[in-house]
């Protein structure tokens, strides 16, 4: 289990590279999981927009509870995905149109 979480912290450091990337000057919080527990890992703020992300080191990874209620409740408020490396393009497309625009794009929540 120790390493499945480095593998996902690795992977979490490396997302949040790539956002800084794509969104200049956003801002990246990681949550909690201890003060609310299944609420996304990280919540980017963009702008006048945000996303709240919840990272997997893969497509596998399984989901701890609450986790799905989160992202589909946050994906209703704005924008809020699963991310892992074997979605991530998907994703990340999904939240530029949602930050290039006053809609949200949607995405399947687990792919």
């Amino acid at each position: 289990m120790a390493q499945r979480e480095t593998g996902r912290n690795g992977y979490q450091t490396k997302l949040v590279q790539k956002l800084r990337g794509l969104f200049p000057n956003c801002i990246v919080l990681k949550n909690d999981a201890n003060y609310l527990q299944g609420v996304p890992d990280l919540l980017v703020l963009w702008r006048d927009r945000w996303a709240a992300l919840e990272c997997k080191g893969h497509g596998n990874a399984g989901e701890q509870p609450n986790q799905p209620y989160y992202i589909e409740l946050m994906n209703t408020m704005s924008f809020a995905a699963f991310i892992h490396p074997e979605n991530e393009d998907e994703v990340l497309g999904a939240l530029q149109r949602a930050f290039g625009s006053r809609r949200t794009a949607r995405v399947s929540q687990r792919q």
